[in-house]
């Protein structure tokens, strides 16, 4: 008896979870190390490129992203993308012991929370209808509705890179992964579409030959380099065990939410099943409410800086504490 695609797909995104999660303590350890001999990246400084520990992280996680890849090859978007709560449990753990990230007995039942909503999510999960070629794609894609999420979602990451990141990158967590999460939507529509040409191609049947096909693999490349950048600003400013977690739910939320604008999931399910998904959604958001309320502070990205400072200079790391003014602002119920 022969094994599914939705079981292979499933595997698949368990492994990639596996791997995904190790990679962020891999790449964690590397950017410390960075920041001891140089401009740490959460400031703009690029010395982890250096760091062995740090390609380390960045090869285990570009296997886990090729086991990610090809599992939504096999398995639609909404039972692959709720398996990344593994990655939380993985990272979560690694470095209560690898980093000395303390993770509370509050902070367990945190994850617990965001397994069990996930595994609420993948059960009541409505079934995918896989397209048939990239040109059926990319007319789920040019559909009005999708293009109106796609505008708004390019809008959005604008205004956090143009007018957040500068303010409020270094204290709100939101401001990086709101990036990550954003353009990580968008990455797995993408991918999706150049799975879909891989396999039909893999049968005999070219997809390569088609500009949509070449445009998708595009997009999926920007979006990709635009999620890593901001993902290691977010772990070299940020707790480890903090990042994983918000990281899944606001990535799982949006890549849902752009599967089903585009390939239209939630069209035939009962109410039943959309009440059993909410709830599984606020079951992972309160895991993960629960593991940021537990969390222990990261030190701040600048040393002897308080907690809610942002620091403004001419671009120059050597004069930032000497000669920049502050602006202190008062972030205590952030933080607290």
């Amino acid at each position: 008896m022969g094994v599914s695609d939705n079981t292979r797909g499933l595997v698949l995104a368990m492994v990639s979870s596996l791997f995904i999660g190790t990679s962020f303590i891999l790449k964690k350890k590397g950017l410390r190390r960075a920041a001891a001999a140089g401009t740490r990246a959460g400031v703009g400084g690029y010395t982890y490129l250096l760091e062995p520990l740090w390609w380390a992280g960045m090869i285990t996680m570009i296997v886990g992203e090729v086991a990610n890849f090809v599992a939504y090859i096999y398995a639609p978007a909404v039972l692959v993308t709720p398996l990344g709560a593994l990655s939380i449990i993985v990272s979560a753990v690694l470095a209560h012991f690898m980093l000395k990230e303390r993770l509370k007995q509050m902070g367990i039942l945190g994850c617990i929370s965001c397994i069990v909503g996930s595994v609420v999510i993948v059960i009541h999960a409505p079934q995918e209808q896989t397209p048939s070629s990239v040109q059926e794609v990319w007319d789920l894609a040019t559909q009005p509705a999708f293009l109106i999420y796609v505008a708004a979602t390019l809008s959005m990451v604008l205004v956090l890179i143009v007018h957040f990141e500068p303010l409020y990158g270094l204290t709100n967590i939101l401001v990086y992964l709101g990036i990550c999460s954003l353009m990580g939507a968008l990455t797995v529509v993408s991918i999706k579409a150049i799975g879909i040409a891989i396999k039909l191609t893999l049968e005999g049947i070219n997809q390569f030959g088609y500009a949509q096909t070449w445009f998708f693999l595009s997009v999926a490349v920007i979006c990709v380099i635009t999620q890593l950048n901001y993902l290691n600003k977010a772990l070299d400013t940020f707790n480890a065990a903090i990042v994983s977690p918000i990281y899944y739910v606001m990535f799982t939320t949006l890549t849902i939410t752009a599967s089903a604008i585009m390939f239209k999931d939630w069209s035939g399910q009962n109410v039943s099943s959309i009440t059993s998904e909410i709830c599984g959604f606020i079951t992972v958001l309160s895991g993960t409410v629960i593991l940021h309320m537990t969390r222990e502070e990261e030190p701040a990205a600048t040393t002897g800086i308080p907690k809610g400072t942002i620091i403004w200079y001419d671009g120059d790391p050597s004069k930032a504490l000497q000669e920049a003014p502050f602006i202190t602002l008062d972030n205590s119920d952030y933080f607290d």
